[in-house]
């Protein structure tokens, strides 16, 4: 090949990077108390604006909302803490939570923060069905200025995670369609302009009730994945994520920090047959080669994640077996041992699969043991994953034929399809709850194969219900696994969970990050209030 080509390659996306900075309105910025930070994928630009109400710091993904305080936050140690709030307590029946608030906070627009700003904002996220599931929530009443009554439909061990990610607004001044723009609130920062399409900046609020800042300015870029490395490169963005394919990189001047999020990743495989039916007449339902138990117990067995974990993230992951592996509420005795191939054609063979033609993929009443795996193309990390998955399987007698889609596509086939997923919550009304409690199609993702256990559902429910979180905890561990069946690998196994996925970042040499909890790792800036540059070279 010509060098020049490859010269003029080089040249040229070294202009598209630099110009897409300038775009960003990127800028060496001596201020050493100026941050700048590239987001992450999973905080991705907001387009109704910073509005808590319509998913900006809760919901799928849940982080630092940076402008809203939120009523409780997580500490160091990951625990949940008073932030807003006070205290509160809970009824003997479960359904009223009594949240006790703060009453010197005022918000960024010298109004006063009280009780009635956090009804309203609960209130209207309920009404207006934000990114966070209130439907629980009956509703929500100032006592008093101070006290704040939840009542809740049925009673929910969770709702401290409802809590703890809804950031408040004012009741006063809202107004839909322009407080994402303009937000209003009591956290530690204000936006200070936002240009659509390529950053926003945050100056501190002089209102705010907590320890001020280090860092009077914070810079969020929201640019594409493939511009990440070189961002680092350039010097002037302060914390830049890391792709896949940047993980056996550094660039000077940078720390490389892995932070674990328990971020699982694996294949979603329909549990029910294919009996023609279909939801809403286009979700077709049901396979009848995922629906047997042994295709999925010899998946689970006969995969190598430790190799997955080496081969694709070069070691900055961890084998992942029943989606909360890192969680409290977690059960060992749900893992199954892997990369045992024999013991998988093993399984298979028990189950009635046989190869009757040769062409090493088994067979059982004419039907061949083969399916369609649908994923993202954009996420290198899930198809990388969906790649190497395809190739062991099939070293198992197994077909598994790669469909790249984007996500409508993928929702409209994960009934009769396998699909790639991922989730990282630590709310286990989302991690285990929605993900596995029995439920009839409805297109959302969660949930995608139809699994159904009754055994699981009633401990499930049970964990619900309780008043106790360490009680709740240990009723979401015996979910995994109860009389034989349950949604772990060595119960029913709906699910081959394969990784648990590090996120890891650049962060510039003489950022101190602090003292982060463990498992939030997706979340970066979570403790930025606590953060300090401890050299004078921005």
């Amino acid at each position: 090949m010509d060098k020049k080509i490859i010269i003029g390659g080089i040249v040229v996306l070294v202009v598209i990077i630099a110009a897409a900075f300038a775009l960003m309105g990127g800028s060496h910025d001596d201020d050493p108390t100026h941050l700048t930070v590239a987001a992450h994928s999973n905080i991705a630009e907001p387009e109704a604006g910073f509005n808590p109400l319509t998913g900006w710091g809760c919901g799928h993904q849940n982080y630092n909302p940076l402008v809203q305080s939120c009523l409780f936050k997580t500490d160091e140690k990951g625990d949940i803490v008073p932030d807003l709030a006070t205290d509160y307590s809970i009824s003997s029946d479960g359904k009223t939570w009594t949240v006790n608030v703060r009453d010197d906070v005022k918000f960024s627009d010298n109004s006063t923060f009280n009780a009635e700003d956090v009804a309203f904002t609960f209130n209207t996220a309920k009404e207006t069905e934000s990114d966070l599931d209130l439907t629980n929530l009956e509703n929500a009443t100032a006592v008093n200025d101070t006290c704040v009554e939840f009542k809740l439909v049925e009673p929910r061990s969770t709702f401290i995670f409802d809590l703890r990610y809804l950031g408040i607004v004012p009741s006063d001044s809202y107004d839909n369609s322009t407080y994402g723009e303009n937000p209003i609130g009591t956290g530690p920062y204000v936006l200070d302009h936002w240009d659509k399409g390529q950053q926003a900046i945050f100056t501190l609020n002089d209102n705010y009730y907590g320890d001020k800042p280090y860092f009077t300015q914070i810079t969020l870029l929201f640019p594409e994945e493939a511009t990440w490395l070189e961002l680092a490169k350039s010097g002037d963005v302060d914390v830049v994520p890391v792709a896949t394919s940047s993980l056996n990189q550094s660039v000077d001047g940078y720390q490389f920090v892995e932070k674990s999020a328990g971020r699982a990743q694996g294949v979603s495989l329909p549990y029910l047959n294919d009996t023609g039916d279909s939801f809403n007449g286009t979700y077709k339902i049901g396979n009848n080669v995922t629906a047997d138990k042994a295709i999925r117990e010899a998946l689970n067995v006969g995969v190598d994640r430790q190799a997955m974990c080496d081969d694709i993230f070069s070691g900055h992951a961890s084998p992942e077996f029943t989606s909360v592996d890192t969680r409290d509420f977690a059960n060992p005795d749900g893992k199954v041992q892997d990369a045992d191939v024999d013991k998988a054609k093993e399984i298979l063979k028990e189950g009635g699969w046989k190869d009757t033609d040769g062409d090493g993929i088994v067979e059982k009443d004419g039907v061949k043991a083969s399916f369609d795996l649908y994923y993202p193309p954009d996420y290198l990390d899930r198809q990388s994953l969906s790649t190497v998955f395809a190739e062991q399987a099939k070293d198992i007698g197994i077909e598994v034929n790669l469909v790249g889609a984007d996500w409508d596509t993928i929702y409209q086939n994960m009934y009769c399809s396998a699909a790639l997923m991922q989730q990282t919550s630590p709310d286990p009304y989302k991690s285990i709850y929605q993900q596995y409690h029995s439920k009839e199609a409805d297109g959302f993702y969660m949930n995608p194969n139809l699994y159904n256990n009754t055994d699981s559902d009633k401990l499930m429910d049970e964990a619900m219900h309780s008043r106790d979180l360490d009680q709740a905890n240990t009723l979401w561990s015996q979910s995994a696994l109860v009389n034989g069946g349950g949604w772990s690998p060595a119960g029913d196994a709906p699910f081959v969970w394969l990784v648990n996925y590090d996120y890891n970042y650049f962060i510039k040499d003489g950022i101190d990050i602090g003292d982060q909890p463990d498992g939030l790792g997706n979340d970066v800036l979570i403790n930025v209030v606590d953060w300090n540059r401890t050299n004078s070279t921005a």
